[in-house]
């Protein structure tokens, strides 16, 4: 299955508001039945190993400068999806994210039908406060971009 890069089609003001960079990915998968937080879960529950070890390093490297290294503490219902705090969610769409401060942070999981099945789709949003933020935003950047579409090809995995 193909993840394709598309134009973001979220209201960031609603979710994040002053968000300076956005993107989005979107994967067809055959499941018909599938709602966000089940995409949401096959996606940031289990990740390879090269990821894990990916954030190993980066919380690693920027515990000195006091960002946060697992999530961002706990979130008003207590659920959490990996190390991402649950801000919202419906069948169609579930939002994760935290706020630090050097940025803030949201995940969008959309499930929509499609032919032959349904596309999910990741948006990321984010807004930085900071020198520190725009810096980090800059320098993880390129690895955001293939660990979603590494993300998003576990959705479509069949069991």
């Amino acid at each position: 299955m193909k993840v394709h890069e598309i134009t973001p089609a979220v209201d960031p003001a609603s979710l994040l508001a002053g968000a300076q960079s956005i993107d989005a990915f979107r994967i067809v998968t055959i499941a018909t039945s599938l709602d966000a937080r089940q995409a949401a879960e096959k996606m940031l529950t289990f990740g390879p190993r090269w990821i894990k070890a990916l954030l190993k390093l980066r919380n690693i490297l920027v515990s000195p400068f006091g960002l946060k290294t697992s999530g961002a503490g706990e979130p008003a219902s207590g659920e959490a999806i990996g190390i991402f705090p649950v801000l919202s969610e419906t069948p169609q769409r579930l939002v994760a994210g935290f706020d630090d401060h050097h940025l803030d942070f949201r995940i969008v999981i959309d499930v929509a039908a499609a032919e032959g099945g349904q596309q999910v789709t990741a948006t990321t949003l984010v807004l930085t406060h900071n020198l520190l933020g725009r810096t980090y935003l800059k320098l993880i950047m390129p690895f955001h971009r293939l660990i979603a579409r590494t993300l998003l090809r576990q959705v479509a995995k069949i069991p």
